[in-house]
């Protein structure tokens, strides 16, 4: 089949939806799915840390930089890719073939109430946790590659609205963006 792009990034905020909609994607194409939060998540496991309770002030500049260039690499030399992370399409720009997708959810509440639901804890509990996730992921980024909204939509191809469109309506807007036929 002959696409518009060989590769997809999905990136977004903690309980946007990237997750559901890149597992749905790797469904339906049948494409190898990187999720770099999974990654992290080991790695700060195996670092002894709680991977939930940290986000990037925890890890070296090395690491952040790594994380970076693995993206670029898989993006540039495999196809067939669904890259999920929070800054994979910024970190797209400039490479062919790649459709960025950026996951928002314009309903705060929605995001809260999914990371209660995932995570088993207060809401309370969920609104410290995104908000400590976001208060040290962005600046460490805005540091490392200058200051940027990196969920600017000017730097995608798509913006879906998880608030707005259910599930697979997200993955059939995704896939008509992709030239994608059944």
């Amino acid at each position: 089949m002959d696409l518009k792009y060989h590769n997809i990034t999905i990136s977004g905020k903690i309980a946007v939806g990237t997750t559901t909609l890149a597992k749905n994607l790797q469904k339906e194409l049948g494409w190898k799915y990187y999720n770099t939060g999974a990654m992290q998540r080991e790695f700060d496991r195996a670092q002894g840390r709680n991977e939930n309770a940290i986000g990037a002030e925890s890890r070296t500049d090395d690491h952040e930089r790594e994380m970076e260039a693995m993206t670029k690499k898989v993006l540039t030399h495999d196809k067939n890719i669904i890259y999920e992370a929070w800054l994979s399409g910024f970190v797209a720009q400039g490479i062919p073939d790649v459709l960025k997708v950026l996951v928002i959810c314009s309903e705060y509440a929605v995001r809260v109430d999914r990371v209660v639901n995932r995570e088993k804890i207060t809401v309370d509990e969920a609104k410290a946790w995104m908000k400590q996730r976001e208060e040290e992921n962005i600046p460490t980024w805005q540091r490392l590659y200058g200051d940027h909204d990196f969920w600017d939509p000017k730097y995608y191809d798509i913006v879906i609205d998880t608030y707005r469109t259910g599930p697979m309506e997200s993955v059939g807007a995704v896939l008509d963006k992709l030239g994608y036929k059944k």
